[in-house]
């Protein structure tokens, strides 16, 4: 696919997994909020989402098998000219008996804490698996059995993978749904305890620029809803206007991040433009533009973390 690759939005978005979503519209005064309850959403989605960008190992893996194996249906034929093996994995106990103990922590999220398990086990029937192909490739043993090994491997490696692959792409969903909800709750929490000040300016600039890159195209989804992702950028330029104007009222209120979200913005924009003019479709040429936009997007996330430590 010409100038597009997958992205994998859980690791692209640095413990936010993201899935396409309606924009909401800028918040409007902020309700009365339960803040412990809110606070007990956020520890539970932590759980979940610390597997989940731990576990994104696997997928990795499985794309490294995927560009040199290429026919998955067949596997490996010995006559490959390249042979990359796979990704050795992470030990992901800890982050697995943390979820499973947040499966039945309050509050209940009965479609994600019903996937969760099932995502587990896929994971834990595939690991051993790719742990066991790691090794092979890695020795370099098709070398000498002509690729036997390799064959064998993949008659297990392949159904596995494409086990997790769909258990994977059920739960992301389910958890951004729960992870959108739950920035909202926090972004009302902040308002609620501090007013519309720097660090409620930069949690809704990056809730809008998250609902934004959670429209971006993949090679699973290479045609972008336009109407849609007109609206997340029109919503997350708002926010970037609110944020800069605020920062002009009140200097020094954002440390290394205030540049940022405005220069974000306007290669959004030139993006938009891009999939406008070849209909969403990205493989005509805009999605050359996905390694820089999620570039930025990740330095944004980083720098958004300590945005405002120094604010008066």
């Amino acid at each position: 696919m010409t100038g597009l690759r997958a992205l994998t939005l859980a690791a692209i978005l640095a413990a936010t997994p993201v899935a396409a979503e309606t924009p909401s519209a800028p918040p409007a005064a902020a309700q009365p909020v339960d803040a412990a309850a809110t606070q007990a959403t956020i520890l539970k989605l932590n759980a979940y989402v610390a597997l989940l960008n731990r576990t994104l190992r696997a997928s990795e893996s499985i794309a490294r098998y995927e560009s040199w194996v290429r026919n998955m249906k067949s596997g490996p034929t010995g006559k490959e000219s390249i042979v990359y093996g796979l990704y050795s994995l992470y030990d992901v106990s800890g982050e697995i008996e943390k979820a499973k103990a947040a499966i039945a922590t309050p509050p209940a999220m009965p479609e994600l804490d019903a996937a969760m398990p099932d995502y587990i086990a896929a994971y834990e029937a595939l690991a051993p698996i790719v742990t066991e192909a790691d090794g092979y490739y890695e020795r370099q043993d098709y070398k000498d059995d002509k690729m036997a090994g390799g064959k064998a491997l993949h008659a297990r490696l392949a159904p596995a993978a494409a086990a997790f692959t769909a258990e994977r792409a059920k739960i992301d969903t389910l958890l951004a749904a729960e992870k959108a909800k739950a920035d909202l709750a926090e972004l009302a929490m902040i308002e609620q305890a501090e007013g519309r000040k720097a660090r409620w300016h930069v949690a809704n600039v990056m809730i809008r620029a998250r609902q934004a890159v959670g429209l971006f195209p993949d090679e699973n989804r290479p045609v972008v809803d336009m109407p849609a992702f007109e609206a997340a950028v029109l919503t997350y330029a708002a926010a970037v206007k609110d944020m800069d104007a605020y920062a002009a009222a009140n200097p020094n209120s954002f440390f290394v991040f205030e540049s940022q979200p405005r220069s974000f913005l306007g290669k959004l924009r030139e993006f938009r433009d891009k999939l406008q003019k070849a209909k969403g479709d990205a493989r005509k040429g805009a999605g050359r533009d996905l390694t820089w936009l999620v570039n930025d997007y990740n330095m944004m996330v980083s720098t958004s973390e300590t945005a405002t430590q120094f604010a008066k």
